[in-house]
């Protein structure tokens, strides 16, 4: 049961880099999303998602990899 929780919170900061994905992709093909007012913003707001889900999505890795002694001695506290 705890690692199907943690599949599922692992998987919200992906969803969140998908819908980034999408949303730029709709600005380079000049595609404007309803509630978003202009294409510029329509990016910025993708690049944001895409970014904090890369972010934390590799956060829980590295913590991960941390605890298992798995990471090189740079990256060790």
């Amino acid at each position: 049961m705890t690692r199907f929780i943690a599949l599922l919170l692992a998987l919200i900061p992906i969803f969140l880099a998908v819908i980034g994905i999408k949303l730029m992709r709709d600005t380079v093909f000049a595609i404007l999303q309803p509630p978003i007012p202009a294409l510029w913003m329509q990016f910025l707001i993708g690049l944001v998602l895409f970014g904090f889900g890369i972010y934390v999505f590799g956060g829980f890795i590295l913590h991960r990899d941390r605890k298992r002694n798995k990471v090189q001695a740079r990256f060790r506290k």
